[in-house]
């Protein structure tokens, strides 16, 4: 079927039907995902002048190399599917894009191990993982990585989780943001294999993935420097108190210190630092034109986003509530009341009822519980 997205027109397959999948894969709820990496690359452009070059490495039916090539990138779409490749060739020449784009039929691991790119893009049907090396190794500037595994990432398939991103993943009232740092970890300590520091821009957990965007830097001080963010969560699954624990050897606390209780998930080493750098978010919603299909959604994201504190978990208000047996309130006055006890308190994207704040559980109650009665 024809669509139009982001001002170009594609051929992409049809809807599945009947439980028969598609061999080449078009997902229309990713387009914000794409809206966000074009407005991404436009930003990055004004940050990294240089970078010219840019790898969609699975590219199926062309539409993220497409999009990229129209927007003034050079254009290299990948794929080891054979009827993929032949889709994505007819829509780079269907956008008139031929001089900007170019269509490999190959495994994009061989593919980036042959050639450099300034910027490489990683959209997997699943975990990224197998595909990090290669790109950490050959990239330049900028790795833009999808994962749409959410599920071994926050803890739910435990043991998929352990597997894929060599780390505990626990699955917590926050296993949205759970995903977020095991993701981030397991990039970061591919990365630092080859002396190559990560700083993420831009992140965020939507629907059933996580998107993030890595701006490289190639010395191994930098490589320490990521290491460095990395950590464990302690969480108690009784009253939902958490901390962090920064380092690469875990000492887990055996019994709360809010409850008393002992029953203490540890989750790591995950990424502790900042998941996104706020003026360069700032310059990402500026880039987003009313012609996007999710224009209205993907600037709210990255308001959302540029406020949102650097806290390692975020709490629901609603969940807490109902620990406490307390109705919840708007979260304006919720969150209001925090600030005036003198705490950080901001919304987080991962739903609208979430939000991070600098207090523990307990002060949150303290601050927070004569507004809720």
């Amino acid at each position: 079927m024809r669509v139009t997205e982001g001002g170009i027109d594609l051929e992409v397959p049809g809807e599945q039907t009947e439980g028969v999948e598609e061999s080449v894969f078009y997902n229309p709820r990713q387009e914000l995902n794409r809206d966000l990496t074009i407005a991404t690359l436009r930003a990055f452009r004004e940050r990294e002048p240089r970078a010219e070059t840019y790898l969609d490495a699975m590219t199926a039916s062309g539409v993220r190399g497409v999009r990229a090539a129209a927007d003034g990138w050079d254009v290299t779409c990948c794929d080891v599917d054979e009827e993929a490749v032949a889709l994505a060739r007819e829509n780079v020449a269907r956008n008139d894009c031929a001089d900007r784009a170019t269509v490999e039929h190959r495994d994009v691991n061989a593919l980036m191990h042959d050639e450099l790119f300034d910027v490489i893009d990683l959209d997997p049907y699943g975990t990224p993982m197998p595909f990090a090396d290669a790109a950490f190794a050959n990239c330049r500037d900028l790795v833009c990585v999808t994962a749409t595994d959410t599920a071994p990432l926050c803890g739910a398939h435990f043991n998929s989780g352990v597997r894929s991103y060599s780390a505990v993943p626990q699955n917590t009232d926050y296993h949205a943001e759970m995903g977020v740092r095991i993701l981030i970890s397991a990039l970061a300590r591919s990365a630092a294999r080859f002396d190559v520091g990560v700083q993420p821009l831009l992140t965020h957990a939507t629907s059933h993935y996580v998107r993030t965007y890595l701006e490289l830097e190639h010395k191994a001080t930098s490589a320490d420097a990521a290491v460095d963010e990395l950590g464990y969560l302690y969480h108690c699954e009784d009253c939902t108190y958490r901390e962090a624990d920064p380092g690469l050897i875990a000492d887990p606390i055996e019994t709360c210190p809010h409850c008393g209780g002992d029953r203490i998930l540890a989750a790591g080493p995950v990424w502790l630092g900042p998941v996104r750098d706020r003026k360069f978010v700032a310059a990402v919603r500026d880039e987003i034109p009313d012609a996007f299909g999710t224009a209205e959604k993907g600037r709210k994201l990255c308001e959302t986003l540029e406020a949102e504190l650097d806290e390692p978990t975020h709490y629901d208000q609603h969940k807490l509530c109902r620990n406490w047996g307390l109705p919840a309130n708007a979260m304006d006055d919720f969150l209001a009341d925090l600030r005036a006890a003198g705490y950080e308190a901001s919304r987080a994207h991962y739903g609208g009822t979430t939000f991070k704040t600098d207090a523990s559980v307990g002060e949150i109650r303290a601050a927070t519980e004569d507004g809720l009665e």
